[in-house]
């Protein structure tokens, strides 16, 4: 009875009909870029102080600067052993009823009592609109900022749950054609929605419908290509994500209202809705549902368009592997290497997430050109891809794995020392930490899934990815209040904990070369089921000294391997 892959073979495993879905499906990913991080800009804090409405008044009638007039209501405070006017203080001064001349600005204000800001904020932005300066989300409503992060990723922890089950019910197609429908109305309603309170719930909807969409899209992808390119084309889908990350600077730097530009972000969904009729569904999930007609209806048209044609030996197709009924949260716990997996993979899924926005949201705060700055590190990523695929097979996953995140945890470390005077050697050292949480991040999605036996592969991965928006939600509360008290804080933080994820990476046992596991047998005696892989694959000759030890121990201890 053959299976969908042997199917597959015959239809052409990436031939012209892959590419083209291929090509479709990366293009879901640029937009998902500037959604995720599009706070950078949307959410930018400019620098800001206490508006005195008749020092405004004064400011243009004697044309001061702004520097001029901000003495008049600014204090000068020490900020982490940094002298800077104060944003959220100003001096308690009537200054309505005290005389106020063009020569004003030259008042001793050192002993005058201060208070909180009365009359809002000024900000010097130059003429742009962020969703700081609308809703003034400043000083002591500066945690709101943090809140449109998080609650995104709120809307990315359910959508992952819901969209999972809504392309397991109805289809990876239907689900994705939902996600771009509601990703479009959330999107826009969000542009013009007037209160914050509303724009954070309409977020949450957003944030639901873009993650379902990407991460079905990632699904039906690898269903649709053969085996051998299934991490190629993730990896490749993933970098496209990148790709979002270069467009965005430029967009946010020529459109200088965040509405406007959450318009922009909103667009590409418009352009998608065609999918629909463009891309089949999944013969995978037809053959799954016991469609095998509708499957093979699919897969010969994929034949088709690539210029093959099939056997007339598939009059029956069978799923490759299915999930037990009787797999249960409780088996990723169960034994202690699953356990011992199931922890580390989590943690790994909650430190990428963590360090890899934060490093991000970062570069809105650092004091630079938040437009090169994000630019120059959104290249970096790219090298990223490339340096796995040469890696993985080469040397292995669990090295260049743990050796991504301690890189990325060093230079989080490094940077946070580093000195601003010396801002190119910084930026260098923070560019190599991004690199280093961008390989972690893009490796953990398939070292997850080869850590798992077939049964309970879909619910391992599902389960530790959570952490990663769980991580998300933590991410913007952990940069910007630690960096109220040091802006290196964070830094140390997420070096720290990549060095963590980093030496936890290597008590994972090494998978290149090893078929994945069928069962918890072969997770809890990996090694025997090593030598058990190498007997079959030398037709059970020539086995070295070592394995055949290691299998009469085990044999001893369970005879029923010996069948095996």
């Amino acid at each position: 009875m053959a299976t969908f892959d042997d199917l597959l073979e015959e239809a052409g495993t990436f031939g012209r009909c892959q590419k083209r879905i291929f090509a479709l499906l990366c293009l879901l990913s640029i937009p998902v870029s500037a959604v995720y991080v599009g706070i950078v800009f949307q959410g930018f804090t400019p620098d800001h102080w206490c508006r005195d409405a008749a020092v405004v008044e004064r400011r243009q009638a004697c044309s001061w600067s702004l520097s001029d007039s901000r003495r008049l209501t600014a204090l000068v405070v020490n900020n982490s052993g940094v002298l800077q006017q104060s944003s959220c203080e100003q001096y308690e001064v009537d200054w309505n009823n005290t005389r106020l001349t063009c020569d004003s600005q030259e008042l001793n204000l050192t002993n005058v009592p201060v208070t909180a800001c009365k009359d809002g904020w000024e900000y010097q932005y130059e003429g742009r609109k962020s969703l700081v300066t609308e809703f003034n989300l400043v000083c002591s409503d500066a945690w709101l900022v943090d809140m449109y992060q998080s609650i995104l990723n709120v809307g990315f922890l359910i959508g992952s749950f819901a969209f999972g089950y809504l392309a397991d019910r109805f289809g990876r197609r239907v689900s994705i054609m939902m996600s771009n429908i509601l990703n479009l109305i959330a999107g826009i309603v969000l542009a013009v929605v007037p209160n914050y309170i509303s724009i954070l719930v309409v977020r949450c909807i957003f944030g639901f419908g873009v993650k379902g969409g990407w991460m079905n899209g990632y699904v039906l992808l690898t269903e649709m290509v053969g085996a051998e390119y299934r991490r190629t084309v993730g990896i490749v889908y993933q970098m496209f994500f990148s790709v979002g990350n270069l467009i965005l600077p430029l967009l946010a730097y020529y459109i200088t209202d965040w509405r406007w530009l959450q318009v922009v972000i909103t667009a590409p969904y418009l352009f998608f809705l065609p999918y629909y009729w463009f891309i089949p569904e999944s013969p995978r999930w037809l053959i799954s549902q016991k469609n095998t007609a509708k499957a093979l209806e699919i897969t010969e048209a994929m034949a088709k368009e690539n210029k093959k044609k099939l056997s007339k030996n598939f009059e029956t197709v069978t799923e490759d592997e299915g999930d037990s009924p009787s797999a249960s949260l409780l088996d990723l716990f169960r034994t202690p290497n699953m356990r011992k997996h199931t922890f580390i993979l989590m943690f790994n899924w909650f430190t990428s997430a963590v360090v890899y926005q934060g490093l991000i949201m970062r570069v809105g705060i650092a004091g630079g050109n938040v437009y090169i700055d994000f630019l120059i590190s959104g290249l970096v990523e790219f090298p990223a891809a490339f340096l796995i695929l040469i890696t993985i097979e080469r040397i292995g996953r669990r090295l260049p794995f743990a050796a991504a995140n301690i890189v990325a945890g060093a230079a989080c470390v490094i940077t946070a020392f580093i000195p601003d005077s010396m801002f190119w050697f910084k930026t260098v050292v923070a560019c190599i930490g991004r690199l280093g949480i961008t390989m972690a991040f893009e490796m953990v999605v398939f070292v997850n899934t080869e850590l798992y036996p077939t049964f309970i592969r879909n619910l391992g991965v599902s389960v530790c990815s959570t952490l990663c928006d769980i991580g998300g939600i933590v991410s913007p509360f952990l940069l910007y209040r630690l960096a109220f008290i040091w802006l290196e804080l964070p830094l140390i933080i997420f070096g720290v904990v990549a060095f963590v994820a980093g030496g936890l990476v290597l008590l994972l046992p090494e998978t290149r070369g090893v078929p994945l596991p069928e069962t918890l047998d072969d997770i809890e005696w990996p090694i025997v089921t090593h030598c058990i892989f190498k007997y079959h694959q030398q037709n059970g000759v020539a086995m070295t000294y070592f394995c055949r030890a290691t299998l009469e121990v085990h044999i001893a201890l369970d005879p029923s391997i010996e069948s095996q």
